[in-house]
């Protein structure tokens, strides 16, 4: 029970990430990478987005950070890319580098760390979440579950929000994992022991919903997403227990499916494809469920499509083609095809986690263990084209923006651009 719960501590933690809405313009036509899995928060950019080859003299070292520890993925946002890291055990710091050069422009932090349980202990007690970027304001989700939003120029902070103290919930025993979500106005997230509308400018509680106390069974892992299912555009949020519709004004439960993982672990962004919703989930089984619209306003039935009795784990997955391309709990890669639910390749193990970025007939995924690779979007069989040692602790997220990558090792942060 204990190896298990440590294993899963590793897949939340990797998971996490607040986030600007992919939905919303804020991110540039996708020339920034502003919010957890990118410009339309699903790990997908247009073709030609990705290097050719990741060799070394294609992809070259452009400099690199030494940081403290971390799990946050970067954003790029014009000329600056934002990090976040724990020092000294005590304290969370956002830091704003300049893209070209690597220095530093500014630095925020305020006290905000934390003990995770014993038997997690081993894989660090630091920050978990990918930053948000929007309108000239980061947002910030710290371990104590606290929200804090930074102007982005200077990095001066703009209003703080913490959650157990506000709300009275308890305080969440892995850290804040959940990736919120920005759209329009305001700010939408898995935290305070349960999924919350919050005002942008301000950090006011517009509405609480899906509440689950917080703590060692609240403070679900998965981020959500926004999409039109049913002729309604709504969150889709994934918590411990459930696959959710939520009603983007009122914060209303529209439908729920009941979603099988170990002790809540649900950790995967949900993918929208065609009107349904892909998830895989560790303890559980990989599906796809469709939401239609059951005749009137607000009324929806949910169908399940298919399902594979195979265990997804931490790794959200990039749909390309009508195929899903996924990193499973067994360390393999694996390529579903959505119509037929059919399982058409499975790859060797490689390391515990994976962040994946699609384009075109190219995957790119950072390895858990730190390796770089080049994989080929075949929905027939599994190639790897390259691949190239880069770190060796790697569970942030990748960016990529223009002919840069951002790669996020535990202790540091390293910039590659190929031509």
């Amino acid at each position: 029970m204990t190896n298990r719960l440590l294993v899963c501590f590793l897949a939340l933690a990797a998971y996490c990430s607040p986030v600007v809405n992919a939905q919303s313009p804020a991110t540039d036509d996708g020339a920034q990478w502003a919010q957890w899995r990118g410009p339309n928060r699903d790990g997908v950019l247009p073709k030609g987005s990705l290097p050719s080859s990741i060799d070394e003299d294609t992809l070259k070292k452009k400099w690199a950070m030494p940081l403290g520890p971390s799990y946050s993925g970067p954003l790029v946002v014009g000329d600056s890319v934002f990090v976040t890291e724990t020092k000294d055990k005590k304290f969370e710091v956002v830091t704003a580098i300049d893209l070209n050069t690597g220095k530093p422009i500014w630095k925020a932090e305020w006290e905000g760390s934390m003990r995770v349980p014993f038997f997690a202990a081993s894989n660090g007690s630091w920050i978990r979440a990918t930053p948000a970027y929007d309108d000239g304001r980061l947002y910030v989700a710290g371990i104590r579950d606290v929200l804090v939003c930074l102007d982005a120029s200077n990095g001066k902070i703009i209003w703080k929000v913490d959650f157990p103290a506000d709300t009275g919930s308890a305080a969440p025993n892995f850290g804040f994992v959940c990736s919120p979500l920005i759209d329009g106005d305001f700010l939408y997230v898995q935290a305070g022991g349960g999924f919350k509308k919050l005002e942008k400018a301000t950090g006011k509680t517009v509405w609480s919903s899906l509440e689950d106390g917080g703590g060692m069974n609240g403070s679900a892992f998965s981020s959500p997403v926004i999409a039109e299912l049913g002729g309604k555009r709504q969150a889709v949020v994934q918590t411990r227990g459930e696959l959710c519709g939520v009603d983007l004004e009122t914060g209303k439960k529209l439908w729920a499916e009941a979603i099988k993982s170990f002790r809540g672990m649900n950790i995967l962004t949900p993918t929208i494809w065609n009107g349904s919703v892909f998830t895989s989930t560790y303890g559980g089984n990989t599906q796809l469920i469709n939401v239609a619209s059951a005749g009137t306003t607000n009324n929806f039935v949910t169908a399940q499509l298919w399902s594979a009795p195979v265990e997804g784990y931490m790794s959200s997955p990039v749909i390309i083609g009508g195929h899903s391309y996924v990193h499973l709990r067994n360390q393999r890669f694996a390529c579903f095809d959505l119509e037929s639910g059919e399982e058409t390749w499975r790859s060797k193990p490689f390391g515990k986690y994976a962040s994946l970025i699609g384009s075109g007939d190219k995957i790119l995924a950072l390895d858990q263990k730190g390796e770089l690779l080049l994989i080929s979007a075949k929905p027939d069989e599994f190639e790897l084209l390259e691949r190239r040692k880069v770190g060796d602790d790697s569970w942030a997220h990748l960016a990529v923006k223009g002919k840069t990558i951002l790669i996020r090792n535990l202790n540091e942060v390293v910039a590659y651009e190929w031509e």
